[in-house]
């Protein structure tokens, strides 16, 4: 019963997205309040019956309920509860049942702070999120009916992927899901505004929290699934430039640029089209990343399903919103006008020139991806872009961006002064090139870790520039700078942590340079050099787990003499599934990490062990939790949080007067 609830709540879910795709927009036209008002209590009731079909796929999980399809395939009666929990979401159908909740998710929440916002516009972007919404629930409904029952319930499920069977798969797709499909509510707000024509200042500041909020969750979201690749799929890396990554990186980089489109928008009534453009990418690009997951033109880990006839549903999904929003933009585009002017050398300049590298960088892993795609099709030759390629492309046009951002925050709007701002970096190019000689002398090669490194230190020390001057001063007293920091707007130290999460993880990504690897058979006593560590294997045994039998090597790490700690890297086998995986050993030593594989296990009784040493790795993931603590930060400013901005009238024209620095 609880199962037909669930499959029932969603076809009324689909039911309410049609009410509220029609009712409010045909109220927004005709200037009819009450049929506008239909779109917040519509959109509640969607997210509470999408939720109440969520929960019956989970308690069919939780029970082991294997009279459904869903369940057989992707679940077993002994395994752990958190992993019968995020089993709900490791499989097409329930992953595209999480996709729909978020959206339902985001509409509520609009519809939450819609008293907030002009009603006009309120109504057209719960219609628009409406719109996307029930083409996900009607794909679900015809395609990937998670309720399908079997025909014959039997006593065992199938069990799920083990290499999804690790604590990270639990926190990953969450937080990536609030993220990429967050992004739907930019492009309704970019489809609202071009439909009502409403495109002015105030509505850049109604659309950038939503903007942030998605952006911290898919920072977060794209760090927790690389470092769940990095000790789950045994290979030490932490980006493989597979495909599925790039296709969550493509909308982090649009997203990134929209953040300060906006806020150019925002400030200087500028960048209209560009920020309306970069809305409607944004989204477009977590379509596009739906379609490559679940349509099979590409095989990848990280695929859910390769079913054509999906991929060819998603695909008329992603051609319908995407190139309808396209038309209503090339329409409406020719009658905005442009906004306020700035000398090329001001913060605005210093934001569009961000905007044109993140841009570029996005359409070079957008090519990148799908060239391969589109050669095979045409031509039917297999070819293969790899990280080579990546790294260098997207290196050579992301790396400027640290240096822009010091001097970005350092120069003032509409007209700024570049050898004032330099002059008051000196500092942190200083500290830069003291670091660089450190990293020199102590790591050496490459040269290139060395600048990357470098590079990173002087992002960071950069990033609290702007703030200790606006703070200190000399001859203050501690009081008067106790209060000068605490009124200091929230907004300036969310930017400042976020530039620095990046500078963070910048220094992460360039340790990665300075890294040892050892690849050798090992008996028990053995010992081998890592860099500065000596690891030493002191048995093999076998360890019996819920639902896999595991081979662990147990290890010990030393340095001087004196032991670190012990590791027990180990090899699973999943019965239900024949599968083998690995899960890896890590110890984190001073921000860096001793990462251990044992791959396989000889007759001999002698094991393969794939040794590093990765100085400084952790900071990878540390910078993007600092980037998401900005963001948060960021939002918690009384200027930008939702709902700050006034009610503005349905028909207000006109740029609102802009807030004070």
């Amino acid at each position: 019963m609880i199962v037909e609830t669930g499959h029932y709540a969603l076809v009324l879910a689909f039911a309410l997205s049609l009410v509220q795709g029609i009712v409010p927009l045909w109220g927004a036209l005709s200037n009819d309040r009450s049929l506008m008002a239909v779109g917040a209590p519509a959109a509640l009731a969607q997210f509470a019956f999408v939720g109440l079909s969520y929960a019956a796929l989970t308690y069919a999980y939780v029970v082991s309920d294997f009279s459904l399809i869903n369940v057989i395939e992707n679940s077993h009666s002994l395994k752990p509860l958190i992993y019968k929990i995020s089993g709900v979401w490791g499989n097409h159908e329930g992953s595209m049942l999480l996709w729909v909740l978020t959206l339902a998710l985001f509409g509520a929440l609009v519809a939450l702070r819609a008293r907030h916002m002009p009603d006009d516009l309120a109504a057209t972007v719960l219609a628009v999120q409406a719109w996307v919404s029930a083409a996900f629930l009607l794909f679900i409904l015809l395609t990937s009916n998670p309720f399908a029952r079997a025909v014959m319930a039997p006593m065992e499920g199938r069990d799920l992927n083990p290499i999804l069977q690790d604590p990270g798969l639990a926190i990953h797709p969450p937080l990536l899901y609030l993220g990429y499909v967050g992004l739907s509510i930019t492009f309704s707000f970019a489809a609202a505004a071009l439909i009502n024509g409403r495109i002015d200042a105030q509505w850049a500041r109604w659309v950038r929290p939503w903007t942030l909020i998605a952006w911290m969750f898919l920072t977060v979201g794209i760090a927790m699934g690389s470092y769940w690749a990095y000790y789950t799929l045994g290979w030490g890396g932490f980006w493989f430039w597979d495909p599925v990554e790039n296709a969550s990186l493509m909308p982090w980089l649009a997203a990134t640029a929209l953040l300060h489109s906006a806020l150019v928008m925002e400030k200087r009534d500028a960048l209209k089209v560009w920020t309306i453009f970069l809305a409607i990418l944004a989204f477009s690009l977590s379509l596009l990343g739906a379609f490559l997951v679940r349509s099979g033109v590409l095989t990848s880990v990280h695929s859910f399903a390769s079913d054509p006839q999906r991929g060819v549903f998603i695909l008329m999904i992603l051609v319908f919103f995407i190139g309808g929003s396209l038309a209503l933009f090339a329409l409406r585009a020719q009658a905005l006008k442009p906004g306020g002017l700035f000398a090329p050398v001001s913060r605005e300049g210093a934001l569009v020139l961000n905007n044109l590298l993140l841009t570029i960088s996005c359409a070079t892993v957008l090519v990148g991806t799908l060239y391969p795609l589109a050669l095979e099709a045409l031509t039917e030759e297999k070819i293969s872009v790899g990280p080579p390629f990546f790294n260098l492309t997207t290196g050579l046009v992301f790396l400027p961006l640290f240096v822009i951002m010091p001097f970005g925050q350092m120069l003032a709007w509409k007209r700024g002064d570049l050898l004032g701002a330099a002059q008051r970096l000196t500092f942190a190019f200083g500290i830069a090139l003291v670091a660089g000689v450190l990293f020199a002398v102590i790591h050496g090669e490459p040269a290139l870790a060395v600048a990357c490194a470098g590079l990173a230190i002087f992002a960071i020390v950069g990033a609290f520039v702007d703030v200790f001057g606006r703070i200190t001063s000399a001859g203050l007293s501690p009081s008067v700078l106790w209060r000068r920091t605490i009124g200091l707007p929230l907004s300036a130290w969310g930017t400042t942590l976020a530039h620095a999460g990046l500078g963070v993880s910048l220094l992460g990504i360039a340790a990665t340079g300075w890294g040892v690897e050892r690849v050798m058979a090992m008996r028990a006593g053995d010992v081998s050099e890592l860099g500065p560590f000596t690891v030493q294997l002191q048995g093999v045994h076998q360890r019996p787990g819920p639902n896999y039998s595991e081979t662990v090597a147990m290890m010990t790490v030393s340095s001087g003499g004196v032991v670190l700690g012990t590791m027990n890297p180990s090899r699973k086998f999943y019965s239900a599934r024949t599968m083998t995986t690995t899960d890896a050993g890590l110890m984190t030593i001073n921000l860096g990490q001793v990462h251990i594989v044992v791959p396989e296990q000889s007759p001999d009784g002698s094991i393969d062990v794939r040794m590093y040493w990765k100085p400084y790795v952790a900071l990878i993931w540390l910078g993007a939790l600092v980037m998401f603590i900005g963001g948060g930060i960021s939002l918690t400013d009384r200027r930008l949080r939702i709902g700050v901005a006034r009610r503005a009238q349905p028909k207000a024209t006109g740029a609102s007067p802009q807030p004070a620095e």
